[in-house]
This record gives C-alpha cells, structure tokens and sequence, in this order.
C-alpha cells in the first residue's frame, strides 16, 4: 500500500522558488503533508535538492506555467489529481518526466499510456526513488540547455560585419572582465552563504560545502566535475546568465581558466555532445529536438580560449572528457541529417581574433583593457548592456568597500546619478550628485555649507552641517511606508517599531512588529518586500516572535534583529537569506545600536541595563543601568531605544522614567540630557520616549511617544522645542499617533515611525538658501 511520506513544510524541505539550480522536483499530492520517514526527503534531495510541495491542482499547474522553459520539472503525482493535471501540463518544454505515485497501479496505468512523460507508475517509495535516480543521470546528459549566443557575419570581400548578437558580445566582454577582476573575501563569505541558505537541510550538499571549506585552486577541474552544488549552481547560472552567481564564482571560473593554460591540448581533437533541444532554441540552427554537436579544435589557433582534456584531473577519472574555456567561440559548418534521422550539427573552434569578429570585440575590449578592473567597471559594462538594476547593485557594493576618503566615492556618486536619471528617477539623480558635489567643495563648506555625513550607531549617516538648533523640517508628512490600515499584505505594516535607513540602497529596513516580519521598502515603492521572518509567530530559524528593532551590519551585508519574544538577538543575510542565525541568547532585549567598531550594543528591558557586545562575547559588558529599577543617576526604568555616538557614550530612552539619559563612556552614572520632570506635555517634560538620535553638536532627537510629537533638546537649554507633530494624535499628515522609531537620512530628512496608524512619515528638511544656491549649480552643470 502506497503511503504519502514527504514531510510538513516546517521541516527542512527547501521551498524557496529562487532555486540556483536548473531542476525542481514538483509533489502535488492531497496528502502531500502527511508525516512519513525523514530518510525519504533525504534521499530525493540529494538527487534533486529544490522541492516544491503543493495539494492543489491549479496552484501547482499555475506555479509549472510560470517557470521558464530553462528550467526542468520533475513532476511526482498521485494518480487521481494526475488525471487532472497531467493534460494541461504535458506539452510544456520544461516538464521532462512525470512519476505516478499511487496504491492502484493498474487502473492508473490505463490512462497514462497516453502520456509519453509519464516513466513509471510505482506504489513503493523505494521503487519511485530508485527509478528517479537512474533516470535523472540520462536528464543531467541531455536536458540541461546549452548556452548558445549567436554571433550573424555576413562575408563578403572585405569581411565585413554587417550583423551581430548583442548577447553574443555581452558574454565575450563579460567573461574577460570578470577573469581581470580580484574577488574578495566579502565575495566568498557571500557566496558560501547562499549556498548554505540554497541547500539547508541537504545534508549531503551541507557536507560538500564544509568539504571546500578546504579548496585550493589546483582542485577545481575535480570539483567542477565532481557531482556537487559548484557543477549545478555554477552551471546554471551560466546556462540562465545569472551575472550576479557568475560575479561571485568568478575566482573559481579563474582558477578554471588557468588550468585549462596549464593542461592545453597539443593536438587536434574531435569531441561530441548529445543535446535534447527545443524548436525555440534550435530556430537559427534547424526546426528539430534530438541533435548531436561534433566539435573539431586545434589547438594552433593563435587566441582561442583554452581547452583540454580533463580527464585525468577530473572527480570521474575513468570517463574521457574534454572542458572548453567559457566564452569559446565556435563557427557553425554544416548542419546534416544522418540515415538515422539525427540531426549532426558540426562546428569548428575559431581564433578570437578571426577578422570576422575582431571589428566588435576588439573594440569593445580596448575599452576595458588599459584600466584596472573594478567593480565600477563591471557596472559600466553592465550599464552599456542595459543592465541597469545590476550596474547600480556593483556601483553601491563598491561604495561599501571603499574607504570614506577614496577619492573614487565622488565619480561613483556621479555614475549613480546619471544612472537614476535614465531610470527616470530625477529626484534621487539630483540626490546623488548633491553628494558628488559635497566631496568636491570640501574647501567651500565653511562658506557654503553643504551636507557631510557622519555615522551613526547603527552604521547610517547622518548629515552635519544642515542639522542645527535652527534646522526646521515640513510639518506635513509624506506616507512612504504602509499608511493602508493594519494588515499582513506587502503594502500594509502592523505596529510597526524600530527602522533602519540604508542611504547607499535608498532603502528602509522596518521591523514590522505584529507581523513578525522585518519588511524592506525601496524609495518611491508602494510596496515592500519580506527580507526576514514573515512565516508566522514562532521559535523557528525562520520565524520571528515580535521584532521590535532591526539594524544592518554592512560589513557582514547582514541584518540583525532584535526577536523580543523570543528573547534573543539574530543575525539574517542580506542575500537571500531564509534563516536566521542566533547570535544573543537569554536576553530580554529590548532595542540595539552598534558603534564605529562594529561593537552591538543591546538595551534588556528586565535587568534595566545596556550591554555592549563584541563579536564572539557570551557575556558582554555593561555600559549603561545595571542597578536595579529605579529613576537614580545609576539607574534605568525599562530602558528601549539607544543610540551611542562618535565617542562612544550610550544616549537610553529612559522609557518609564520619561527621560533620556547619557551614559560617557565609563561611566557610572548617567547624566539627563532630555526629561525628567516626570510625564507631561510641556516643554521640559516627555511622556514615554521611545526613538532617539544624538547630532554632532550633541542635540538629542527624541520620538515623544505619548504627546505624539518629535523633540529636540539642545544643550544648555532648560526647554525642549517640537520639531513635528505635537497636533493631538490622529492620522491627517501634521499629526502622530504613538511615535516609535527615528532615523534621519543623509540629506536631513526626519523619518518617524507612526506606530498605531501603522506607517512610516518622512518630514522633508527646509533647506537654507545657501545650499539651494548650490545644488541649484550642481543641477544646472549636470543638464
């Protein structure tokens, strides 16, 4: 009797829809959730590692319809929703086999006849996983596509190019680039942490990946043949163009390169390859599927790109194989059918420096070639290329790693400029080139004061010289996150808590309380995106219990959350991370802030203490409270929001005791910089602080939560001012309701988080005339 065995959802079975890998294994079962052998899902992953589970007939057929004809499904169906399923699916490209898995094999034998996918109809498990593990040895051989670009010449005389492959060229320029330029350790931490993501609960591919922990570039042609996630991944990226997987493989595609120099073939060979291809992907060759490629080359081609016979270095020794460098160019000769009626497609290595082609790809290289490679070059070919979103990503990626002095940052500023501009995006163009000009009147800011930024504690910025005691914002609001009443959809927040605002991706990071999910939202987007949590209230690495604060570690390219209810501090990946990693444990955290060093720093609302944490620390250090509950000098009351400025002293929201206090660092004892004089409405009292931010001039900005109001308290000052808000609580665009989180961002806007009318205000800055006068300038020279 046949038994559903795949496991519930929450059990390791990897469901993210952005496979790196080429072939899904699709299970639409009614009882496809029924708990059965962990064995089962052990040994199906480690044939196929992306799962997809559905029980419904039209979201797995609409889900098959979606993927691209690039991928391949493995489709395992129980015999009644086969029935149903199963006509509408069966000419799609990429289905290439189907399994029945059901108790009656005779009857369902009578109607998959008709279906020429259909392999087998099992009712043993055992059987099923055995038949799929043979059968995708033959697929591996013949269904992944090849990566063709085609390169059209017309020749005449004078061997003119009259006609070229824009893709073709891409991939030529694309592959010299990326061999020219340096990989990082951010690169490969990155890349091992996709990996991770892509594969957890694989253990098979969870034990490669710590096996090449220990690579050495002389193993790469064993691990590139060897059946493991760098063949698949690396395969498939290069086989759908993924640029981004390409980038961070690119030392591996490096070390290929090279050892292909180092074991050149030194005659002419001849090679073959088996090729199942669409009507679609054979148009410009010949209208037809089973195709045989014969390749001859000859190594005495003066530029070809290296190929040899890895026979010897592969994880396969016994079986013969000949590896050509990527990006190879080969001329089509002949396409014949044989008394067989295959059809034999013959082609011939060609010199990359044939005249044919050396008009466009010489020119395009010289481009390149007399400057060192970085990553603003790869953004600039990707740019020409009309890759747009990706030249910005490599533009951003190389204002993270440069030092805030590089005098590159400013030509970046410019690049980016210009490239918003052609997105259509002038507001955020004129931002960007507001920021070149500042480093480029770095003389003139005494007289003409421009934005300069300093860092905050968590790693933002914050503009200097606009932000004054006489610095006034718009007292009407914009809404450019949530604002659609409370809710779970992506353009809807639940009590909302603390933000993070990421200047270099014009990006705000929220922690989206009641919905256990932080939530990242694009300048201008109507909607956000789920970057961590959002699967519901619990205690698993992939859920969130309450997240009331979110801080991103750039260094790391990593967010780190404060899980209130769960009572501890995780850390989640920015690339496409699904779990997080446990970094504070038995902590009732409340609220976190990191310095210069990178040092955490974490508010605990039960012990009434701040804690700064080093990387690696089990026990922290206190820096703040730690002295009972109580409203003394060394004391704290249900501490929450902290911000520590450039000389390390901590600023507590001092929540019940309706203060903010500054701790120095070392000290004993805090001093009250804002508050006080227990809650009210006046001038010198807050009721509730929550958000807090300290400028460079040492005045405190605090979200006064229950006055619905934002105060700035300077120094030397007995009274506080209301900088927006303070209009009654209410949801009109002058007014708060429960004011939480704060941030600035680099051009001195105010961002408030508006907790119980579940949005995010921005309060645009009023400029002064001196820097509209000199943005003004800056917009005139850049038109």
């Amino acid at each position: 009797m046949a038994t559903a065995v795949l496991l519930n959802d929450d059990i390791h079975t990897n469901t993210n829809d952005k496979s790196l890998e080429i072939f899904s294994l699709i299970w639409l079962d009614a009882n496809v959730n029924v708990k059965g052998t962990r064995d089962t899902e052990v040994k199906l992953r480690s044939i196929i590692n992306h799962i997809k589970k559905f029980q419904d007939v039209k979201q797995c057929q609409q889900y098959i319809e979606q993927t691209s004809q690039k991928d391949r499904l493995i489709l395992v169906v129980s015999g009644r929703l086969g029935q149903e399923i199963v006509p509408s699916i069966h000419q799609l490209r990429q289905v290439i086999s189907i399994y029945v898995y059901c108790i009656d094999k005779k009857n369902n034998e009578q109607w998959t006849f008709k279906f020429s996918k259909i392999k087998y109809v099992v009712v043993d498990l055992e059987e099923l996983v055995t038949q799929i593990t043979t059968d995708h040895k033959l697929q591996k051989k013949v269904e992944e596509p090849l990566s063709i670009n085609i390169f059209t010449t017309n020749i005449g005389r004078d061997k003119s190019t009259t006609g070229v492959n824009g893709q073709f060229v891409f991939s030529q320029i694309l592959v010299d680039c990326l061999l020219r330029l340096k990989s990082t350790e951010t690169d490969k931490n990155e890349l091992i942490n996709l990996c991770e993501n892509q594969y957890e609960g694989n253990d098979t591919e969870l034990n490669n990946l710590r096996e090449f922990q220990d690579y050495s570039p002389d193993k790469v042609l064993w691990w590139y043949t060897r059946e493991s996630f760098c063949y698949k991944i690396l395969n498939a990226a290069l086989r759908t163009q993924n640029i981004h997987i390409i980038f961070l493989f690119r030392s591996f595609i490096y070390d290929i390169y090279r050892q292909l120099q180092k074991y050149q073939s030194k005659k002419v060979i001849r090679v073959y390859r088996c090729q199942l291809m669409s009507n679609h992907e054979l148009n410009s060759l010949k209208q037809n599927i089973g195709q045989f490629v014969s390749i001859d080359a000859d190594p005495k081609m003066v530029n070809t790109k290296s190929f040899a016979n890895i026979s010897k270095h592969s994880y396969f020794p016994d079986e013969s194989e000949v590896l050509f460098m990527i990006g190879s160019i080969f001329r089509l000769n002949s396409i014949d059918r044989n008394d067989d009626q295959i059809w034999i497609i013959k082609m011939t290595l060609c010199d990359d420096d044939e005249h044919d082609l050396k008009q466009v790809l010489m020119y395009m290289k010289q481009q390149i070639k007399s400057e060192e490679i970085n990553l603003r070059t790869l953004g600039k070919l990707l740019w020409k290329m009309g890759k747009l979103d990706l030249a910005e990503k490599y533009f951003n990626r190389l204002l993270q790693e440069l030092p805030s002095n590089d005098p590159l940052i400013s030509s970046l500023y410019e690049d980016l400029g210009e490239l918003a501009s052609q997105t259509g995006d002038f507001d955020m163009s004129v931002q960007w080139h507001q920021k070149s000009l500042t480093i480029k009147n770095k003389n003139q800011l005494t007289v003409n004061p421009i934005i300069k930024k300093i860092k905050l504690s968590t790693g933002q910025s914050i503009p200097v010289n606009p932000i004054n005691i006489n610095t006034k914002w718009k007292q009407h609001g914009i809404t450019i996150a949530g604002g659609n009443g409370r809710g779970n959809q992506l353009n809807e927040l639940f009590c909302p808590e603390g933000i993070y605002v990421d200047d270099d991706h014009q990006t705000i990071y929220i922690a989206d309380y009641e919905n256990h999910r932080i939530v990242e939202w694009k300048y201008g987007a109507k909607n956000g995106q789920v970057v961590a949590g959002g699967n519901g209230y619990g205690n698993r690495s992939d859920q969130l219990k309450y997240p009331t604060d979110v801080i991103v570690d750039k260094k790391n390219d990593s967010l780190i959350i404060c899980n209130y209810r769960s009572r501890k501090v995780v850390r989640w990946s920015r690339q496409n991370g699904t779990n997080g990693e446990t970094i504070i444990t038995n902590i009732d955290c409340s609220r976190l802030a990191m310095d210069n060093n990178g040092d955490l720093y974490v508010s605990d609302y039960k012990k009434n203490e701040v804690r700064r944490w080093k990387q690696g620390e089990k026990e922290g250090t206190l820096v703040a409270g730690g002295n009972g509950k109580g409203n003394h000098l060394n004391q704290l009351h249900f501490p929450t929001y902290i911000f520590v400025d450039e000389h390390y002293s901590v600023y507590v929201s001092d929540f019940e005791n309706h203060r903010v206090m500054k701790w120095m660092k070392g000290a004993k004892e805090g001093i009250v910089v804002a508050g006080g004089k227990s809650e009210g409405n006046s001038l010198t009292q807050l009721y509730y602080p929550r958000g807090v931010i300290v400028n460079h001039l040492g005045n405190v900005y605090v979200a006064d939560c229950n006055n619905r109001r934002v105060m700035r308290c300077c120094q030397g000052s007995k009274e506080g001012s209301i900088v927006v808000g303070g209009n009654g609580w209410g949801d009109r665009s002058n007014q708060l309701f429960y004011s939480t989180g704060l941030s600035f961002d680099a051009q001195g806007n105010l961002y408030v988080v508006d907790c119980h009318n579940n949005r995010i205000q921005k309060y645009e800055i009023e400029l002064n005339l001196n820097l509209l006068t000199l943005m003004m300038k800056s917009i005139t020279k850049f038109l």
